[in-house]
């Protein structure tokens, strides 16, 4: 199998760590390859897009899964598909929208594998209708540490330990995933302005249930009056009778654009509080204070960032720091004092977003939990950034919420089972199944997973 020793990081790309780099491209290449790990063990990666060292592992092994990428079989009637765990989002939408069927559950990234989607159990907008990626899981097939493939349905412990477990359970080989049926591949999308946070939040309590698709953007360098001012952006899949006749011949077409990347190497201090200020006000400005029925095609409304290839590099050298927490509802004092210790404290963040959560997925370590999620990057270099986020984790952890470990970077271990209740459950199983320490990642050993 091809293998080289290279640095790998997340997708904020700080804390670096140099690890083996194995490719298997079959199933019994990646069984020899969990076999043959060394002391420092193994972790599976897919596209590379958790933003921290989940699928990091210094001084170990890191196989690289995205070589396995087949499709086996779609069922275009009854709405599932079995594929590789390799296999993208992305990919799975160019064969499957033609067909007239869309992945259950999208981040903000297509360019994420099943595999992937599986081990963060990932979330979208439409979290308060459809739950996360794991609940559209049929059933998925796991190489674990004793070299066995188990094949592994819903309501199991394998399968709740897994589904959010960031791959320290085993190696996913292939799943069978429920598909959301579509008759074309546009969206209708309804677009409003929300004076301040107050003002957002009763918007979203009031009239999420109308829509599949839910999420709005928050301005956090707003203050005053205006704190938590945001555009809210809700939708649903067009029905073929609103698309315009010219776009009725192709109903179904998936098309992508791409725009140049940014250079490898950006200067510091480019996204700034000035120029990210700046940002916010102009974006604030130019969205409609109310418009309904846009027609936007899938990437846009979706996944405008891929339109970016590495946008990662616009925060420099140092990267950036994802944070994204959750609360329940009855704390949204808690949302409401956090968000106006951001916007005091002045950070310089244009990727803010926030949604609502509906019911709990069964995954253990799942993040969300019915409530109110916030997601915003800030550059790594941000002084007393660290400090700052400490705090920020223990007023979560005191309300009940938690952080996504997806995305984090930086979680002291001592507050993981606070957050987390169902942790010693995943301990316990983990140390049952892989005695040996087999699957590990710098995360694992930082939040002593």
């Amino acid at each position: 199998m091809p293998a080289d020793t290279v640095s790998v990081t997340g997708w904020g790309r700080t804390a670096p760590s140099a690890a083996r780099l194995v490719r298997p491209r079959t199933f019994e290449e990646a069984a020899l390859a969990v076999r043959g790990c060394g002391a420092r063990g193994g972790i599976a990666r897919g596209l590379g897009r958790a933003y921290g060292d989940a699928a990091q592992n210094a001084g170990g092994e890191v196989f690289d899964m995205t070589g396995l990428d087949r499709i086996h079989a779609i069922d275009a009637d009854g709405g599932t598909v079995l594929c590789d765990a390799g296999v993208s989002l992305h990919r799975l939408m160019e064969v499957l929208l033609p067909l007239g069927w869309f992945v259950p559950v999208t981040p903000g990234t297509r360019y994420v594998t099943v595999g992937g989607a599986i081990g963060a159990d990932i979330h979208g907008k439409n979290h308060h209708v459809s739950g996360s990626f794991s609940r559209h899981v049929l059933s998925f097939e796991l190489l674990t540490a004793d070299g066995q493939v188990r094949t592994v349905v819903p309501g199991t412990p394998l399968f709740e330990a897994t589904a959010g477990g960031m791959g320290l359970t085993g190696v996913i080989l292939t799943a069978t995933v429920r598909l959301q049926p579509v008759r074309t591949s546009w969206m209708s999308v309804d677009t409003e302005r929300a004076s301040d946070l107050d003002d957002l939040m009763a918007r979203l309590a009031d009239t999420d249930h109308r829509y599949r698709y839910s999420v709005a953007w928050i301005d956090l360098l707003a203050r005053g009056k205006a704190t938590g001012r945001a555009v809210l952006t809700r939708g649903d899949h067009a029905p073929l009778e609103a698309l315009p006749r010219s776009a009725r011949r192709e109903p179904l077409s998936f098309r992508t654009s791409r725009l140049p990347a940014p250079p490898a190497f950006v200067p510091e201090g480019l996204l700034s509080r000035t120029t990210v200020g700046l940002f916010n006000e102009l974006w604030f400005r130019k969205a409609p204070r109310a418009r309904t029925g846009e027609l936007q095609r899938i990437p846009a409304f979706f996944h405008p960032l891929d339109g970016v290839p590495h946008w990662n590099r616009i925060y420099g050298r140092g990267g950036f720091v994802q944070y994204q927490f959750v609360v329940g509802h009855g704390r949204e004092e808690t949302l409401r004092r956090i968000v106006r210790r951001i916007s005091e404290r002045r950070c310089p963040s244009f990727l803010a977003v926030l949604k609502r959560f509906g019911d709990a997925d069964p995954g253990w370590l799942s993040f969300p939990l019915p409530g109110w999620t916030l997601a915003l990057d800030i550059p790594a270099s941000l002084p007393g950034l660290g400090a700052f986020l400490d705090e920020l984790d223990q007023e979560v952890a005191a309300a009940g919420g938690r952080v996504y470990l997806a995305k984090d970077s930086r979680l002291r271990p001592g507050l993981l089972a606070a957050m987390y209740p169902r942790l010693d459950d995943f301990r316990a199983l983990r140390a049952e199944l892989d005695p040996r320490g087999v699957f590990t990642s710098d995360l694992s050993r930082r939040l002593c997973l």
